[in-house]
């Protein structure tokens, strides 16, 4: 018999309007996430409580750890290094300079170093997003098009296989992923998720190859197979907006949870509380991987 998860904290009063893409340091014990329509980084560092919150001046969709203590961040004016403790910035790549109706939204450094970061059009048009690979050097290269909005991605612990959600078609994509080039090949639809259990949005996959989603919508973070397409577990929280998840802590076996409060009416906002909360569930059970790191340069210092 399955052991009981424990129960979801909230961790912060904190309340985002778009929490997203959470992401754990273990070099210093840090959880970064952005809040994207207020253009805000924040971090906490669970062994002292405390909590920062830094504006970047543009739409962020998601931050990355490099090699360094630079921080990526996918601005909507583009890709840039960032210093998280001074705030400087130095561009690094924007390959949809020219779509100024779209932004990046979530993004994942993978195995081999690279940046991979989608987009979306700001009134969500169908198709007018892409998904990016930013190799160290800053080169751009397309890698998927026709995106509707470009959310989760997660690789498989043997690096063979990236998974890829575009929330829009309710599908967990499965490529062939080479670690030496970056390339992908043999694009398939891995599962689908039902309508009944929300929009897939954000992920993150555990040492066992199980990926966990966030449900848009579903009022849940779940757990999937991804070669069977099976729910295994769902996690109920008090927001119907779940929009990702990262392992984190001293033995990566925190889950970690953002939410946004974005679209509710003033009834549903009365009615969720919690909505926008970074929720954690300690302990899982279940464990997960330190992230990727960029193999790119480091930020100029500050002058």
């Amino acid at each position: 018999m399955a052991t009981p998860l424990p129960p979801y904290q909230v961790v912060l009063p904190h309340r985002c309007t778009l929490g997203e893409g959470p992401l754990w340091d273990a070099r210093t014990g840090t959880l970064y996430w952005v809040d994207i329509l207020e253009s805000q980084l924040h971090s906490y560092r669970p062994a002292s409580a405390q909590h920062q919150t830094r504006n970047l001046g543009s739409l962020v969709g998601a931050v990355a750890l490099t090699q360094t203590r630079a921080l990526l961040a996918a601005l909507q004016n583009g890709v840039v290094l960032l210093d998280p403790d001074t705030g400087v910035q130095a561009p690094l790549a924007h390959p949809e300079a020219r779509l100024s109706g779209n932004r990046y939204n979530d993004g994942q450094v993978g195995p081999g170093g690279r940046f991979w970061v989608g987009s979306m059009a700001l009134d969500e048009a169908p198709g007018a997003g892409a998904l990016y690979r930013i190799d160290p050097d800053g080169t751009a290269h397309t890698m998927v098009e026709g995106v509707g909005i470009s959310n989760g991605l997660a690789w498989s612990p043997d690096h063979g296989t990236l998974y890829y959600i575009d929330s829009p078609e309710r599908a967990v994509f499965a490529f062939d992923y080479d670690m030496q080039t970056g390339a992908l090949s043999r694009r398939r639809v891995a599962f689908r998720i039902p309508e009944k259990e929300g929009v897939p949005d954000g992920m993150c996959i555990d040492t066992e190859g199980m990926l966990w989603i966030a449900h848009w919508d579903g009022w849940q973070v779940a757990r999937w197979n991804p070669h069977t397409g099976e729910k295994l577990l769902g996690v109920p929280l008090p927001a119907a907006r779940i929009t990702s998840c990262c392992f984190g802590g001293a033995h990566l076996d925190d889950l970690y949870i953002t939410s946004a409060r974005i679209g509710l009416d003033p009834a549903a906002g009365e009615a969720q509380p919690e909505a926008g909360a970074l929720f954690v569930l300690p302990g899982c059970g279940f464990s997960g991987r330190e992230p990727f790191r960029f193999g790119g340069p480091f930020i100029p210092e500050k002058p």
